[in-house]
């Protein structure tokens, strides 16, 4: 660090070399006392770049900050990973707005991430520096209850120990996700897209143990990110006939564009009367719930027909209640299915798609934002007028 230091200095001629000299020397004379404050800053500015990073804060709720912090080191088998491209995401603009549960403040927040190893601690093999690697936020243990019975997305070591902090410089990434859920990236898939793969994977986990017809009508209700992604999905699979109903004319327009069957302003149109008329007076054979709005919730089992099925995907605040027609769901045997997180499976099989480029999710980041205007950002997505945002450092 004092050679790069004094080679800086002799660019500025704060240090010469005296002729025939390989060793510099410091230029003494009367401004000798301000010339070494300015050594002293040089190496103080040189220290805090290589131990220092910038990472927005969330403080409270609206408030973010964009400060100074410690920049992470790797212990035993875990991963800094240089962050090239983070994804905004629902939940962060839920916190941002409201607060989480989960989310003690002031903390760093961001989870959809993407970019280049910085630096690997003991042990790690699969990785090395310099290396384009995408990754989840969390990873099961391998070995519970619930990792044994195949619900590793139910693992209690899942939420314990995930990562947040992807809007910001460098990220930590934990031994155990290291080691089951951060990938290298291809070439052709670049950061904005790779970084998409913790909500791809959460869709992939809701549709995997769901068996399609290709003549099923399948309703999408919420025209955003994870709406569009489900929609992407089923038309990978085949499928045709999928209508999605949201209420941002911007949206609609891109699940549109993407292959939606028919799309609908629930703010406009009757979202049953419609769906009755395309199914014959039946009702959808999927509905699958993108909101997490408990009046949708509520809505999604009346859009359904009889013997199909209702994915309740959107998560309401915690202590949300809805009433239920007992009779409709016993009589009319309907099934309701609540997918949360995703499996390692799941992970596995979103990067599959993402790499085989079966899935362009190109189309869903309506553009880029520099770190530093990160709150700007979130006010763009308030409007809606937007799918995604990617924050580049």
């Amino acid at each position: 660090m004092w050679c790069v230091a004094m080679r800086a200095l002799l660019a500025r001629g704060i240090v010469r070399a005296p002729s025939g000299s390989v060793q510099p020397r410091i230029a003494l004379g009367r401004n000798w006392q301000i010339e070494r404050r300015e050594l002293k800053l040089s190496l103080w500015l040189m220290e805090r770049k290589r131990n220092g990073m910038l990472a927005n804060v969330l403080v409270q709720p609206g408030l973010l900050e964009l400060r100074e912090v410690e920049r992470p080191t790797p212990g035993p088998g875990e991963v800094v990973v240089k962050i090239r491209a983070a994804l905004t995401c629902g939940t962060d603009l839920k916190a941002y707005l409201r607060g989480h549960p989960k989310m003690p403040m002031p903390t760093l927040f961001g989870h959809e991430f993407a970019g280049e190893v910085a630096e690997v601690g003991h042990g790690v093999r699969s990785f090395r520096e310099g290396d384009a690697v995408m990754s989840v936020h969390s990873a099961p243990c391998g070995y519970c209850y619930y990792c044994r019975r195949g619900q590793d997305n139910l693992c209690e070591l899942t939420m314990k120990a995930k990562v947040l902090g992807a809007y910001a410089e460098y990220i930590k990434v934990p031994a155990h996700i290291v080691q089951k859920n951060m990938f290298l990236k291809p070439t052709r898939l670049s950061f904005n897209e790779a970084a998409i793969l913790e909500p791809l994977s959460c869709v992939v986990h809701g549709l995997e143990h769901l068996d399609f017809d290709p003549e099923d009508t399948v309703l999408i209700i919420g025209a955003g990110a994870i709406g569009l992604m489900h929609l992407l999905l089923l038309r990978t699979l085949g499928l045709e006939r999928v209508v999605i109903a949201g209420r941002r004319a911007f949206r609609l327009r891109v699940a549109q564009e993407l292959g939606a069957a028919r799309v609908i302003d629930a703010e406009n149109e009757d979202v049953r009367e419609i769906i009755l008329d395309l199914t014959h007076g039946r009702g959808a054979d999927l509905v699958i719930e993108c909101t997490g709005r408990p009046a949708v919730w509520q809505q999604a089992i009346t859009l359904v027909r009889r013997g199909g099925k209702v994915v309740l995907f959107g998560g309401c605040p915690s202590g949300s209640t809805i009433e239920l027609d007992t009779g409709r769901i016993h009589y009319d045997q309907i099934t309701l299915i609540s997918p949360f997180h995703y499996t390692q499976r799941a992970v596995r099989r979103a990067y599959e798609l993402l790499c085989e480029r079966r899935i362009e999710v190109g189309r869903l980041i309506t553009g880029e934002y520099p770190l530093t205007r990160l709150p700007e950002v979130f006010t763009l997505l308030q409007q809606g007028n937007c799918i995604k945002y990617a924050v580049i450092p």
